[in-house]
């Protein structure tokens, strides 16, 4: 499943493609892919018309603030800007509701010319001016769209987003909040981690990652870390995830960004898939063993 860092490489990408351009038709080749509204053809008419202000990441989720243009007629717009007299009338953006996207396992974004042939897993197209198109292609067919109104809240909508715990590079991830939440805990700190409710966005890969770089075993009781400890778990999350991200994520399984090009950062993992292999540090053989149904990657000499 695709993590933070793959997510992030997603949106980063969705911003500098589709921003500013409007949305002319859609066609969705799965319905089920829709998880709201109920109606298909619902889906299709709101977001016709609409052009993309930014996209937004919450954890593994995507979210597209969009926008459409009204004609101001002088005073204040919704965002706060002075609008332009009636004597010179110019289009002013609104608020037309917000996209929403969670790639789940193999869920992928494509940004392509609108004549490429449909792969074979395809479920939503979303036609773009000039010919171009996003291309919502997913094999096992677990991601899933949202389109949420103006009126409401894209977490009354998307029940997920109620559920996360803090971004890892938002200030209400500190160290303070992770030693909270960790110091009664008798969970293995490999599966805290994988909680999203602790935080949002760590997956298998980076949870291994992070575990290595803190030099902390996955099965360390949470309870049992010392103050020193956290603080490295804090310091290693963030380190890992912006690591991946400038390697455009990792490569497991089909993930692409949006032009289609593989992440970079797996040729780089110190322990992810790299059971038996050297480890990159002190030349033990990598392990593996298996946590809660979860495979775990570790350096039995680094990480005690």
């Amino acid at each position: 499943m695709p993590e933070l860092p793959e997510v992030e490489t997603v949106r980063r990408g969705l911003d500098r493609v589709t921003l500013d351009r409007q949305i002319e038709g859609g066609d969705v080749l799965l319905p089920r892919t829709v998880a709201h509204p109920v109606s298909v053809a619902d889906f299709l008419t709101r977001l016709q018309g609409v052009k993309i202000a930014q996209w937004h990441r919450r954890g593994k989720y995507l979210l597209a603030e969009l926008v459409k243009a009204e004609w101001g007629s002088g005073g204040v717009g919704e965002w706060g800007k002075e609008l332009p007299s009636p004597q010179s009338p110019v289009p002013s953006p609104r608020l037309a509701g917000w996209l929403g996207v969670h790639l789940r396992m193999t869920g992928q974004l494509l940004w392509l010319h609108r004549d490429e042939p449909l792969q074979k897993h395809t479920r939503v197209r979303l036609f773009f001016e000039e010919s171009r198109e996003l291309r919502f292609v997913d094999q096992r067919t677990f991601g899933q769209m949202w389109w949420v109104a103006p009126t409401d809240k894209p977490e009354n909508v998307i029940s997920g987003l109620k559920k996360l715990g803090p971004d890892p590079f938002s200030p209400k991830f500190s160290v303070e909040y992770l030693a909270g939440q960790l110091q009664n805990s008798r969970r293995a700190i490999k599966t805290a981690l994988l909680d999203q409710e602790l935080v949002a966005g760590l997956g298998n890969i980076y949870a291994d990652e992070v575990l290595f770089v803190s030099k902390v075993r996955p099965t360390t009781l949470c309870s049992a870390l010392s103050r020193e400890q956290i603080e490295g778990l804090h310091s290693a999350i963030i380190q890992v995830l912006q690591a991946a991200i400038e390697a455009g994520g990792t490569t497991f399984s089909n993930f692409l960004n949006v032009q289609g090009v593989n992440g970079n950062y797996g040729g780089v993992a110190w322990v992810y898939q790299r059971a038996g292999s050297p480890c990159r540090v002190c030349g033990t053989a990598v392990g593996r063993f298996k946590l809660a149904g979860r495979s775990s990657h570790f350096c039995p000499q680094c990480q005690r």
